[in-house]
């Protein structure tokens, strides 16, 4: 232990880890992520040999993260497209007043279409990422989604390509970025 803000682990001589005391995710797990995200066959043993560490040390850390919520699983990650559905839309949705928003999220949790719905600010009250096999295909995805009186309209719009896919490694690397900074409230960093 260094200091009462700062935690570190010797883990190997390779690998010596600090980490903010209530942070989640050191350089270590970093770099564990990274390598499970390129390569997630890879295998705990495997992974404990690339990085130097204990086979035991990467099954604490992949059950520390996976207890924490950083990991959300391990399961395959399956494209709607290679499955016969091409066609990607965003579906804006109003609902009726007394409605509820949990009882459209149960009512879209039953079209297989849904990929994603949230809660939302502005002009909808609702949004929606949606799959179909084609054009046509998708008025009946919109069709099935209106169908609950509670929904009151939708306005739809239509992916072309996509520029950036679901990622969230970028944000992992800031995160362990934004701990290696100074924090501007501690006691020593004050003028």
């Amino acid at each position: 232990m260094v200091g009462a803000d700062i935690v570190c682990n010797s883990t190997s001589n390779q690998y010596t880890t600090c980490t903010p005391r209530g942070r989640i995710v050191d350089e270590l797990d970093a770099t564990l992520l990274r390598l499970f995200s390129a390569e997630p066959r890879i295998g705990v043993l495997e992974a404990s040999r690339r990085l130097g560490v204990a086979r035991g040390t990467v099954q604490a850390r992949l059950d520390k993260l996976s207890r924490a919520g950083v990991t959300a699983g391990w399961g395959p990650v399956l494209d709607p497209e290679a499955l016969g559905y091409p066609v990607t839309a965003f579906l804006t949705l109003e609902i009726r007043q007394g409605s509820g928003h949990e009882t459209i999220a149960r009512h879209l949790s039953t079209i297989p279409e849904v990929l994603e719905a949230y809660t939302i600010t502005g002009a909808g009250d609702m949004w929606c990422r949606v799959v179909a096999r084609s054009n046509a295909d998708l008025q009946r995805v919109i069709d099935a989604v209106l169908s609950d009186s509670g929904i009151v309209r939708s306005s739809t719009v239509i992916a072309l390509d996509t520029q950036i896919r679901h990622r969230v490694l970028p944000l992992l690397d800031a995160a362990v970025a934004r701990d290696h900074e100074p924090d501007a409230s501690s006691p020593a960093n004050r003028s």
